[in-house]
């Protein structure tokens, strides 16, 4: 008996040949230094910031230099499989507006690579493995759990390297009849990949982002397929997808560098040749003085669908995280405040290659930037179309009167230095509630210097009536809130109050502050001027009188 018979056994099914499947999947006619890139996660939960950086990663190369960026979902793991998993990572990159040129989204293929889902590729994978058993470089393994579990206790007992390899090959070392007749016996196994690595030889390895490396060969004899005969494991199938799909670049994180010996390998043993690699860094956190690992479990924003329920705007997540794609990016975009972020060119040289230090801070200021270069209308429709999935209560008040909202939003907007207070959508309640009369009941106001309610109602009675004008330009309005400080003993002065505080009672940013309280019941608010002529006078008088 031959391995062809084995491989017959195992696979009896199986009629295509290697050479049908590479018919199927022609060589991509791309130009000189165009790329292809393939995002390529686990449907196994919600898409993650480290997933998210890689997928930028993807679409920036191919917007630098041509080529194609497809999305493949590996799907092997079912055990850990999400349910609509598939269909949320693509909600998460159509919201980000990182949409691959061909995927596999609702039903609906777009390339001519597909199936893009790899559990509908596994009469594929199942053409290539009984390849691999034909010509003797795979093998079925009959090992229990109870056997390897032994031979993991009796390396570590020994302190050697823990693995299936060299002397531990048990069933490796099993003749073909042997095979066959624990198959027909209906002993379970699986298929492992029979390496021809010695672990005392060193390769080169090249990495985009660390350089060369100097790695141990692989002699670990892997499971590409599990006992259940359909799917194979992570390591057997990106090394056929990414071949069959052409893909010039992999992008991953660096968990897998210990691995790519094994790939590589896999990838010699077709006599295909290896993609270019990409390892991205780690994703720390800083946490008080210590730095640590971003947690799924443990860290908010380790989840990219935290990012869109508090309203953060889709393009300032992108460039908080083009600062930890690379090290000189913030300096290029200070540098070109008005290009976009796909005019900067990635170099993978310049990526932290010990770990990205990812800061919500530095991401709330880019946010804030932002979201004061909207115009009223801009801010108006993404704001209000957020509301209407996170937030109800600013759904209402939009709803409420549309131009009113616009107005606000208007406050400080639209001119040179325009106000930075808003970082997310999520904040724009807290920071206009006040602006609305059926909101502005059982106040808790935040007086400043001035506390005596008697004097403020005196200050308040004499504004509104004696100074108060609805068609004031700014200039007047403030000059009159000056004659009023005077009035009452108050510096209109800053310079003069500085120079002689005994003087006055207070300066007129006492005055102006008694007034900004007593209108919307915070110190800090956005122009006062403006706030005024939103409200008018009447509704200035009725604010004045709750006091």
């Amino acid at each position: 008996m031959t391995n062809k018979d084995l491989a017959n056994l195992i696979f009896p099914n199986v009629t295509k040949t290697v050479e049908d499947i590479e018919k199927m999947y022609p060589k991509r006619q791309l130009k000189e230094n165009e790329e292809v890139t393939r995002f390529a996660p686990s449907p196994t939960g919600f898409m993650h910031i480290g997933n998210f950086m890689m997928a930028l990663i993807d679409y920036i190369i191919v917007n630098n230099n041509g080529g194609v960026f497809y999305l493949r979902n590996e799907d092997t793991d079912k055990n850990r499989e999400v349910d609509d998993a598939i269909n949320l990572i693509m909600d998460t990159l159509k919201h980000y507006n990182i949409v691959p040129d061909e995927y596999e989204y609702d039903n609906k293929v777009v390339g001519n690579y597909g199936p893009y889902i790899q559990s509908k590729r596994m009469e594929i994978y199942h053409v290539y493995i009984k390849h691999l058993i034909e010509i003797g470089r795979a093998y079925p393994c009959f090992c229990t759990p109870e056997d390897l579990n032994l031979m993991r206790e009796r390396q570590e007992q020994t302190k050697i390297r823990t693995g299936y390899y060299g002397r531990f090959t048990k069933c490796r070392k099993l003749s073909v009849e042997e095979a066959i007749n624990k198959i027909k016996n209906k002993e379970p196994y699986v298929i492992r990949f029979k390496s021809n690595g010695d672990f005392e030889n060193k390769i080169w390895v090249d990495d985009l982002v660390k350089g060369r490396l100097h790695l141990s060969e692989n002699d670990i004899d892997d499971v590409i397929m599990k006992s259940d005969n359909l799917l194979p494991t992570y390591h057997f199938a990106h090394v056929i997808d990414d071949h069959l799909m052409h893909t010039t670049i992999v992008v991953r994180g660096e968990e897998w560098l210990p691995s790519v010996t094994k790939h590589i390998q896999m990838f010699e043993a077709f006599g295909f040749k290896a993609p270019k690699y990409v390892h991205t860094p780690l994703i720390l956190k800083k946490e008080g003085e210590s730095v640590r690992k971003i947690s799924k479990r443990k860290d908010k924003e380790a989840l990219m669908k935290y990012y869109e329920e508090v309203g953060y705007p889709s393009l300032a997540v992108i460039e908080s995280v083009m600062t930890i794609i690379n090290s000189n990016y913030e300096q290029w975009h200070q540098e070109n405040p008005d290009k976009s972020f796909l005019d900067f060119q990635f170099d993978p040289k310049k990526m932290s290659s010990s770990g990205a230090l990812y800061d919500l801070v530095k991401l709330e200021d880019i946010s804030k930037n932002i979201i004061s270069k909207m115009t009223k209308d801009e801010l108006y429709s993404k704001s209000y179309e957020w509301s209407k999935k996170y937030d109800n209560k600013l759904q209402s008040l939009i709803e409420q009167d549309v131009d009113y909202y616009k107005n606000i939003l208007n406050i400080e907007r639209e001119q040179e230095k325009p106000r930075k207070d808003i970082a997310k959508y999520q904040d724009i309640y807290n920071l206009i509630w006040y602006m609305y009369d059926d909101l502005f009941t059982d106040i808790s106001y935040e007086w400043g210097s001035i506390t005596d309610i008697s004097d403020i109602k005196n200050i308040l009675n004499i504004y509104i009536n004696d100074y108060y004008n609805d068609n004031d330009s700014k200039d007047e309005w403030f000059a009159k809130i000056k004659i009023l400080a005077e009035r009452l003993g108050y510096a209109s002065n800053m310079k003069e109050y500085k120079k002689n505080k005994d003087k006055y009672k207070g300066n007129v940013a006492d005055i102006a502050t008694v007034l900004r309280v007593a209108l919307t019941s915070k110190k800090n608010t956005p122009d006062l001027y403006e706030i005024m002529q939103l409200f008018g006078k009447s509704r200035i008088q009725n604010r004045f009188s709750q006091i």
